[in-house]
C-alpha cells in the first residue's frame, strides 16, 4: 500500500510538470500578453487546476458551424448595396474618415448619412417609445436584447408585439440564452412568445444534451430594435424592469441608469444588417430576406443629415472591433474626452489610450457607479483608480444605490460613440457588442448635456481620498484585476 502511495504521487508530480511544460508552449499563442501570463501563473501555480478552468473558459471559439455562418452572412452584407445609397458627407474631417475606413473594414458596415439620431434617455421612456413605434409596424419587427423579461414594465411592449402579430406583421425575436434563463419566469416568457406567433430564438444557447456546448460565459450583449427598416434603436437597455427581477436591488432601492438612440434613415439597414446576422447564425434562415426587408419594403428616404456607422464585434472573426474603435478614436482628441462606462476594466492598450490623451494635455473624465453591481467587475476596475488618478484624470461616481450602465463616450465637440459595449476586457473578447459611432456636433452637444447631469449629482473621486484605502482592498483589487484577464 505505501508503494502504490508513493507511485500515485511521482505520477501526480510528473502530470504536473508536463502539464507545466505544455502551457509555457500553448497558453500564450494567439494572446495578448497580459492574458496569456494569468494563465500561465494560475496554471504554474495549480497546473489541474489551473488547466480543467482553462478548458472551460480559456478558449473563445464559438464553433465552426457559427462561424461559417457568420462569414455568409458577411459576405452577403458586404454584397448589399442598399447600405451604400447615401453619400457621406465630403466635409467629414479627414481623420474620422479614416477611422470610418477602419470600421468598414473590421465590420463590413459603412457610414451613411441622411439619417436623424436622437437620444432616448429615461427608462419607462425608452420602452414607451418603442412600443409606440412597434404599434405603427407594417412589415416587420426585429428584436434583439441580452436580457429579455416579462414583467410589469416589459409589458407594453410585448402587448405590442403580440398586437403586431394579430394585424399580420412579421415579428423576430433574439435574446441571449444564459442571459434571459437566468430571469424569473423565463419559461412564461417564452410560452408568452410561442403563444401570440413570435418567430423567437436563444442565442449562444449551452445544450450539452443536445450536442450543443461552448465556452458557458460567452454572450451576445447586443441590444436593438428595427421596425420595418426605417426607424431603430440601440444602445444599453435591456428587456427587464429597472432592479432585474432581484430582491436585494429591490430592498435597496437599486435601479439602473440607461440611455438608447432612435435612428431614422438608411442607417437603419445597417442595424438591421447585425440582426440578420445574429438571425442567420442562429437559426440558418437565409440572410438575404432579412437584410433586404419584407414584402418589397423601399429603404427609407434620408429624413436628416446625421451621418452614422454601426460597428458590431464579437468573438469569432476579426477580434475586437469596438476596442479597435475606441483606442482610434481617443488618439484623435485634442480637448475633451467623457467616458461613461459601468465597467471599466481596460487591456494596455486602452489604458494608455486614456491616461495618454490626460498627460498631453486633453481634458479627461470617467463617468462610473459609486457602488459597483458585481463585486469582481467593480474591484478590478478599482485598481485602475490610482493610474487615472495620476494621469490626470477626473473620476466621477454616480450616487449610489443607483447603478449607472449607460455606455458611450464623446471626443471633443465632434464624435460620440453609443451602443452595447463597456470598455472592459469582457466587452472586447468575449462578448458580441454593438456600436454606433456618430461624428455630429449637435448629437455630441446633446449627449454633453447628458453628461453634465451625472456630474451635477456625482461625488469626484481625489488621490487623498484613495490613498487612504487599506491595505487588504489594495490587495484584493489586485487579485481580481488579474482574473480579468484570464480570457
Amino acid at each position: 500500500m505505501p508503494d502504490l502511495i508513493t507511485t500515485l504521487q511521482w505520477l501526480l508530480i510528473g502530470v504536473e510538470v508536463v502539464l507545466r511544460i505544455v502551457a509555457l508552449g500553448v497558453i500564450p499563442g494567439n494572446r495578448k500578453p497580459s492574458t496569456g501570463m494569468a494563465w500561465l501563473l494560475l496554471i504554474l501555480v495549480e497546473p489541474i487546476i489551473g488547466f480543467t478552468i482553462f478548458s472551460f473558459f480559456g478558449r473563445t471559439a464559438v464553433g465552426r458551424r457559427r462561424i461559417a455562418r457568420q462569414r455568409r452572412a458577411i459576405e452577403v452584407i458586404r454584397g448589399r448595396s442598399a447600405l451604400q445609397i447615401a453619400p457621406v458627407d465630403p466635409m467629414l474631417p479627414p481623420h474620422i474618415a479614416r477611422i470610418a475606413s477602419l470600421n468598414l473594414s473590421l465590420g463590413s458596415l459603412p457610414i451613411i448619412d441622411g439619417n436623424v439620431v436622437e437620444l432616448c434617455p429615461g427608462y419607462a421612456e425608452m420602452i414607451a417609445a418603442m412600443t409606440e413605434q412597434v404599434d405603427r409596424a407594417v412589415s416587420y419587427v426585429h428584436v434583439e436584447f441580452y436580457i429579455a423579461a416579462a414583467d410589469e414594465v416589459t409589458e407594453p411592449f410585448l402587448a405590442a408585439l403580440e398586437r403586431a402579430v394579430a394585424r399580420g406583421v412579421r415579428v423576430r425575436f433574439l435574446f441571449d440564452h444564459l442571459g434571459s434563463f437566468r430571469v424569473p419566469g423565463y419559461r412564461r416568457f417564452v410560452r408568452r412568445l410561442r403563444t401570440a406567433g413570435v418567430e423567437w430564438h436563444p442565442m449562444l444557447p449551452v445544450r450539452p444534451l443536445r450536442g450543443r456546448f461552448r465556452r458557458p460565459d460567452l454572450r451576445n450583449h447586443r441590444k436593438l430594435v428595427v421596425v420595418d427598416g426605417r426607424v431603430g434603436y440601440t444602445g444599453s437597455l435591456n428587456l427587464v424592469e429597472p432592479g432585474y427581477h432581484k430582491r436585494r436591488n429591490h430592498r435597496l432601492g437599486r435601479e439602473w441608469v440607461e440611455l438608447m438612440v432612435r435612428v431614422e434613415g438608411p442607417s437603419v439597414g445597417s442595424l438591421n444588417a447585425v440582426f440578420a446576422s445574429d438571425w442567420y447564425a442562429e437559426t440558418a434562415d437565409e440572410v438575404d430576406q432579412h437584410v433586404v426587408g419584407e414584402d418589397g419594403l423601399p429603404v427609407a428616404a434620408d429624413p436628416g443629415d446625421d451621418a452614422c456607422q454601426v460597428v458590431p464585434s464579437g468573438p469569432g472573426l476579426v477580434a475586437e472591433n469596438n476596442l479597435r474603435l475606441f483606442t482610434s478614436l481617443l488618439y484623435t482628441a485634442t480637448e475633451r474626452i467623457s467616458i461613461t462606462s459601468p465597467y471599466f476594466v481596460p487591456d494596455e492598450s486602452l489604458l494608455y489610450a486614456v491616461t495618454t490623451a490626460a498627460q498631453r494635455g486633453v481634458e479627461v473624465e470617467l463617468f462610473v457607479s459609486e457602488v459597483a453591481d458585481q463585486f469582481m467587475v467593480g474591484r478590478a476596475q478599482a485598481s485602475y483608480y490610482k493610474a487615472l488618478l495620476e494621469a490626470g484624470v477626473r473620476i466621477h461616481r454616480y450616487p449610489a444605490p443607483y447603478v449607472l450602465h449607460a455606455k458611450h463616450f464623446t471626443i471633443d465637440d465632434e464624435v460620440a460613440v453609443i451602443g452595447s459595449s463597456n470598455m472592459d476586457m469582457r466587452s472586447f473578447a468575449l462578448n458580441f457588442e454593438i456600436s454606433l459611432m456618430v461624428p455630429e456636433p449637435a448629437l455630441v452637444a446633446d449627449l454633453r448635456a447628458v453628461q453634465d447631469h451625472y456630474r451635477a449629482i456625482s461625488t469626484e473621486l481625489t488621490m487623498a481620498e484613495w490613498g487612504r484605502r487599506s491595505r487588504g482592498a489594495r490587495y484584493v483589487d489586485n487579485v481580481m484585476r488579474l482574473t480579468a484577464a484570464l480570457q
